[in-house]
């Protein structure tokens, strides 16, 4: 039986948890806002993955239920968060597992949604939704070629010739297309942000993506070497122009 694709980060907890990207407290801020989350307000997070979008939510006060498909991944989750009274969390598939007569003041998901089938994924939201309530979904577009153009070019010679993986990510997922579903969409909203790594940092962060966690073991160390052997050349530096991407809509 094939493993199923999506835990593929189960198989890194500790090193997703120390290099994953912790989005923006602007858009953690404006969510909150919109929503007004706090305490008598319930809200589902589908694919915490160790919490890099979680803090805000469960700090509201709010009533904080996640559901994880990833049994290292609830378990790095538990092992921070237990000690919060309003935390709660399920390891499961959120295609298929019974919320029983449960609904949401929000759902939201941080660079997780797109993981699941596109139709079952607004139409779950829609049911679980309770009327009036929002559904949050965002991602990170991180550009380090405005920063360093030479550095850029240098590392997209090493993608060409090393990057070699079983992409376990293949579908397609339009953010914009919530309405088809029965939800009203309110913004498409970008918050912006700046990292900055040095070579080993960065190859630290790179082996957090999917398709990194799953290059063909004979060109791993190719890969990463090229890669780092680009960033010393160009000072050990990547910088990072970060856009955190946010979707609302409303039920």
């Amino acid at each position: 039986m094939e493993k199923d694709k999506r835990l593929v980060f189960d198989t890194i907890p500790d090193k997703f948890d120390k290099w994953r990207i912790r989005y923006s407290p602007e858009l953690f801020d404006y969510i909150v806002k919109t929503c007004g989350l706090g305490p008598g307000k319930n809200c589902l997070e589908i694919g915490p993955g160790t919490g890099q979008a979680s803090d805000f939510a469960i700090q509201s006060g709010a009533d904080y239920l996640a559901i994880e498909l990833g049994e290292h991944l609830s378990a790095k989750m538990r092992e921070k968060y237990s000690s919060c009274p309003n935390f709660s969390i399920v390891t499961g598939d959120f295609e298929t597992y019974d919320f029983g007569d449960r609904k949401f003041d929000l759902i939201y998901s941080a660079a997780a949604i797109q993981w699941i089938k596109e139709d079952v994924a607004y139409r779950r939201c829609t049911e679980l939704l309770k009327d009036g309530g929002i559904l949050a979904m965002f991602m990170l577009h991180g550009d380090y070629q405005k920063s360093n153009p030479a550095l850029y070019d240098e590392i997209q010679k090493v993608y060409d010739r090393y990057f070699v993986t079983d992409q376990p990510y293949t579908q397609k997922f339009n953010y914009m297309d919530g309405g088809s579903y029965g939800l009203t969409f309110l913004e498409k909203k970008v918050f912006l942000g700046r990292r900055e790594y040095t070579a080993d940092e960065h190859n630290q962060y790179l082996g957090t993506h999917s398709t990194h966690i799953t290059l063909k073991e004979e060109y791993k160390d190719l890969f990463f070497n090229g890669v780092r052997d680009a960033v010393i050349k160009h000072g050990n530096k990547v910088i990072f122009d970060d856009e955190y991407i946010l979707y609302l809509y409303r039920k």
